[in-house]
């Protein structure tokens, strides 16, 4: 039967390999990306291909500073005042009042508003 102190050794013993094993990975993942980086810049060269021609074209980068646009309101409860703007669930006061036989077409701003 091994000892407390004896699976204590392989468990260090079993510790340093993992360590090395793991420094044998990051250092072959290491070369070959450097092998990679260098075959990709000699097709580059080969192709006349440059860093700005990898970016992506046709779509407008995010603009940090803008704060999201509102949705305007599509439909108003007129006892209370409630909006809603016709995104997501339906509102609370908009399924009470479909449910008792209103229509949504009732409560559509624009039909308010004349």
């Amino acid at each position: 039967m091994t000892t407390l102190q004896e699976l204590i050794a392989q468990k260090d013993a079993l510790l340093r390999q993992q360590q090395e094993i793991a420094k044998s990975i990051a250092e072959f993942q290491s070369a070959q990306r450097s092998g990679v980086i260098n075959e990709i810049k000699t097709l580059m060269a080969q192709h006349g291909i440059t860093a700005s021609d990898l970016t992506v074209t046709g779509r407008k980068a995010a603009n940090p500073d803008k704060e999201p646009s509102k949705v305007a309101a599509k439909y108003r409860d007129p006892s209370t005042g409630s909006t809603w703007t016709g995104r997501g669930l339906k509102p609370r006061w908009l399924v009470a009042a479909l449910e008792s036989g209103r229509t949504q077409d009732e409560f559509l701003i624009e039909n308010q508003a004349h």
